[in-house]
Formats: structure tokens, C-alpha cells, sequence
């Protein structure tokens, strides 16, 4: 979804998703809709709801899908995983979706059921891959289908080469698009882009922005995952520990900055993991200069 269309005063319009995840709890189901109430001031080109390993959230994800088809106007996809399930359980699982009214898809095979860093087997009777799910799901209806991507490599593909096969293989079989995991070195980003490319993989290949709440806890996620933390955000961080509101102010400069010097490089779409918190969120926004149809007023990320 990298657009080139302009508005009619020459401005470029920057498209942005927001990522949310099933709330656990009454007040974190307050927390939810508070932010979705907030950010969809924003316009965004589509929001998605995240899903467990082996549907360990279907419940309240298809709840929260179903409010947000139901009660907003926002593009709305689901999250759905092939992890401990047959062919069958992952087909009625898109099923409920779909008769909830999902017509977008974000298809990712999904942790271990062990957790992140556990062995990854696949059912028996199931998807072996995101690659084969996408294609199960496109037997069933011409959906929007978005797919994870790996600028820095899946912590488990044996190499980088390996890593873009399976994104080629799930842009063969339908992806629209991928929707990276966090980075913070922009470099890293217009690398892997390259390479890419280069293995003839022509879907866009959207950024996915992470929010910083919380250096050490990201530190830890990071980790597992195999996304690196650059030098350069300790010293930003340094001192603030015991200051949350410049702690606040300093990660929105983080995104804001990495958001600006993508567009530089000629990305024009962004997907942001908001952890289920608007004002970080808003922030970033504010300091692009957005307005609330997403579109860059004049001067700002153009």
C-alpha cells in the first residue's frame, strides 16, 4: 500500500493502521475503547485485532471485531493464526469472522504454543505455514490479507534468503501486503526492502511502528523476537526513569523522527502498534503534522 496519489493541493497523504489486541479485563475493555474512540479521529486505513496461539483469544477477539463493525466505521481485520489447529478449526474460525462481517485478514502461522522461543511444530491437520493459511483463506472468499514480514529475520528461518522465500511464497498466494515487526534502524529496513524486491516480491511492504512505553520492557520482547535496540535510544531514554511525562515526550520524538526519515526514502505508509494506549499514538501524529484524514498539512512529512 505504498500510494503515490496526491491531494489536489500537492500534499502527500500518509496512510496509517492501528494495531489492537483483545482487552483481558473490564477496565482494560475501558482502556480499548477509549483509544479506538481516540484514534479513529484519525482516519485509518484500517484497524486489527490480534489473536492468540491455537485461538487462546478468539473469544474476545471476535467480541472486540463484532463492536468494532458494529458500533465504528472503521476498516476492521482480523488476526487469525494456524498454531495447534486443523484445517477444519481454522476455517470455522474465519467462518465466524466472515459472518461477523470481516472481509480483511491479517494471517500469520503464530507462536509456538509454547510461547515465544518455544519449537514450532505444525498440527497434523493443519497449515504447515502463513503461506498455506493465506491460500485456505483465499479458497474461501477474495479477502484483503495482510502478512507479516521480518526486516531483521524471523528469529527461527535459517537465513535471510529463507526468510524472503516464505514472504514471496505468501505474496504468490495472495498476500496484499506485509506488515513488518518492529525496527528502529531505518537502514535495516531499506536493506531488507531491497532485497525484497530483488527476489521479486512486489506487495507493499508497510513499516510497523512501535510505540516505546517502556525501554526495558521492549528490551525484553525484543529480544525473543530478534529486533534489535539501537545505542542511540539509551541515550535518548537516559535519566528519565523516575519522569513519565518526558519519557512520553521523548518517544514520540523516537517515532516522529524514524516516521519522517521513511517518508524521506519514499514510504508513504505506516502500521502502528499502539498498544492499546492513544495519547503516545496522537502524539506521533501531532508531530507529523497530520491532520485527521491522515493527510500532511503544509510543511509536515510531505
Amino acid at each position: 500500500m505504498t500510494r503515490e496519489d496526491r491531494h489536489p493541493q500537492g500534499k502527500r497523504r500518509l496512510g496509517i493502521s492501528f494495531e489492537f489486541f483483545p482487552p483481558k479485563s473490564e477496565e482494560m475493555e475501558g482502556q480499548l475503547w477509549t483509544t479506538i474512540e481516540e484514534l479513529a479521529g484519525w482516519n485509518p486505513d484500517f484497524v486489527s485485532v490480534t489473536y492468540g496461539a491455537g485461538g487462546s483469544t478468539k473469544a474476545p477477539t471476535l467480541t472486540t471485531v463484532r463492536r468494532l463493525i458494529a458500533e465504528t466505521s472503521l476498516p476492521t481485520a482480523a488476526h487469525i493464526t494456524c498454531v495447534g489447529a486443523t484445517r477444519e478449526e481454522v476455517r470455522h474460525v474465519a467462518e465466524e469472522f466472515i459472518a461477523a462481517g470481516v472481509r480483511r485478514f491479517v494471517a500469520l502461522r503464530g507462536d509456538p504454543q509454547g510461547g515465544v522461543g518455544a519449537a514450532y511444530a505444525p498440527h497434523p491437520g493443519g497449515f504447515a505455514n502463513a503461506a498455506e493459511l493465506v491460500a485456505g483463506l483465499k479458497e474461501i472468499g477474495d479477502f484483503d490479507i495482510s502478512v507479516s514480514a521480518y526486516p531483521e529475520k524471523h528469529p527461527e528461518s535459517p537465513d535471510v534468503p529463507a526468510d524472503i522465500d516464505m514472504l514471496k511464497r505468501k505474496a504468490d498466494n495472495g498476500a496484499a501486503r506485509a506488515l513488518t515487526q518492529f525496527f528502529f534502524d531505518n537502514d535495516v529496513f531499506e536493506r531488507y526492502l531491497e532485497w525484497v524486491r530483488a527476489a521479486g516480491v512486489t506487495i507493499p511492504v508497510v513499516p510497523g511502528i512501535m510505540l516505546i512505553q517502556n525501554l526495558t520492557q521492549l528490551k525484553r520482547f525484543a529480544s525473543l523476537c530478534g529486533a534489535s535496540i539501537p545505542a542511540f535510544l539509551d541515550e535518548r531514554f537516559a535519566g528519565l526513569d523516575d519522569q513519565p511525562q518526558a519519557r512520553a515526550e521523548v518517544a514520540a520524538d523516537v517515532a516522529a523522527e524514524q516516521i519522517e526519515d521513511l517518508v524521506r526514502r519514499g514510504i508513504t505508509d505506516f502500521h502502528i502498534y499502539t498498544m492499546n494506549r492513544a495519547p503516545l499514538v496522537s502524539a506521533v501524529l501531532e508531530r507529523l503534522g497530520l491532520g485527521r484524514d491522515g493527510e500532511a498539512r503544509s510543511g509536515a512529512a510531505a
